[in-house]
């Protein structure tokens, strides 16, 4: 990754056509963002750069060409950089400079800093614009109540929105998530309750699933262990009722795990399968069984920009809801300065119900 993280002072970024300058109030530090810097995941960055990931802010400055946004705008800024000529070129700010040549050029050039910043430049179609007296106005005069730190859990809610609507997830609708004891994971199982699904959790830690009984506390919600004994996991996956859909978010560390199996052989016919993880190595499909059943299975990277203004409508009309009364809490507030302790926080932080996070 080059040379190791430090603080250093930089003019504030400029607006120009097509971008905003938003002074940043808090950011998501995912769990294992330290591992991407220190280099252990090995993620394609180029370097030096400004890291980041999801945050929330204030425009300060906007473009031109800016038709929605204004200064003070309270905004989501969603790090997902697509290509405006070739949509299907993405990066992540800040994260991973994507997946092939054409783009990484998205982080080589004008997008290479990101949001662990008092002030980041982004791309205008970036930065979402929210309802703030809603969202955070007091519940007695028709607000939500919520806190700026609060709002950063639609980062989770979003990737997990996206994998289950690019499978037609609807009310009704059985679906098994898997880990669902992470913090996508548990995500997941969040975003598709609110979506009216019943859902069947999968994870090994037999204590977090039960947090995930205790937060969630509903009847359309079912624990299944992951236990490497595929014959185990379909036993108790069967006592749950067949699915309609398997959606995994399995992480590099799941490679060889039976649960991906177990998850689509107990699917009913026509089910559907979405795969969102960085599952690393091969799986062996049961095509028999795939063809027999007239399955479908779909990998999704990520989300469209649709899906993120169809979360913050979910969000803004309190169908899914953040903070304590969705039973997740910020953990740690730290400052840039504390980098190092934050990410060592936030690895230790992965669970259900947890988040640390940076305030500027």
């Amino acid at each position: 990754m080059g040379e190791p993280l430090k603080l250093e002072n930089r003019p504030t970024p400029q607006a120009g056509p097509g971008s905003v300058v938003v002074k940043i109030l808090t950011a998501k530090i995912v769990s294992y963002l330290g591992d991407v810097y220190n280099g252990k995941r090995k993620y394609s960055l180029p370097t030096p750069l400004v890291p980041g990931c999801a945050a929330i802010g204030r425009v300060a400055a906007v473009g031109p060409d800016a038709t929605q946004l204004s200064i003070g705008d309270l905004v989501f800024v969603d790090i997902y950089l697509r290509g405006r000529d070739d949509p299907t070129k993405t990066a992540l700010s800040g994260v991973h400079e994507g997946h092939d040549e054409e783009s990484s050029r998205l982080m080589r050039g004008e997008w290479r800093d990101s949001t662990f910043a008092e002030y980041a430049k982004l791309p205008l179609e970036n930065c979402y614009k929210l309802d703030e007296k809603r969202l955070l106005g007091p519940k007695t005069e028709g607000g939500l109540g919520y806190t700026v730190e609060d709002l950063l859990g639609m980062t989770g809610q979003v990737v997990s929105y996206g994998g289950l609507r690019s499978i037609g997830i609807e009310p009704g609708d059985k679906v098994i998530v898997s880990p669902a004891t992470g913090p996508f994971g548990s995500a997941a199982v969040q975003v598709a309750l609110s979506m009216g699904a019943s859902v069947i959790a999968m994870g090994r830690n037999t204590e977090a699933l039960k947090r995930l009984q205790v937060i969630f506390g509903t009847d359309r919600l079912q624990l299944v262990r992951i236990t490497n004994d595929q014959r185990q996991e379909m036993e108790a996956l069967a006592r749950c009722g067949l699915a309609d859909a398997f959606f995994d978010i399995s992480p590099p560390m799941a490679a060889g795990s039976s649960h991906i199996i177990s998850g689509i052989l107990s699917l009913k016919h026509s089910g559907r399968v979405c795969f969102m993880g960085s599952l690393i190595g091969e799986v062996p499909i049961p095509i028999m069984h795939l063809t027999t059943k007239n399955l479908t299975i779909k990998g999704k990277w990520m989300y469209e920009r649709t899906d993120v203004w169809k979360m913050v409508q979910m969000v803004e009309s309190g169908l899914l809801k953040l903070g304590h009364e969705a039973g997740w809490v910020t953990v740690e507030k730290y400052k840039l300065e504390q980098w190092a302790e934050a990410f060592s926080s936030a690895a230790q932080h992965a669970g259900p119900g947890e988040q640390v996070v940076f305030t500027m």
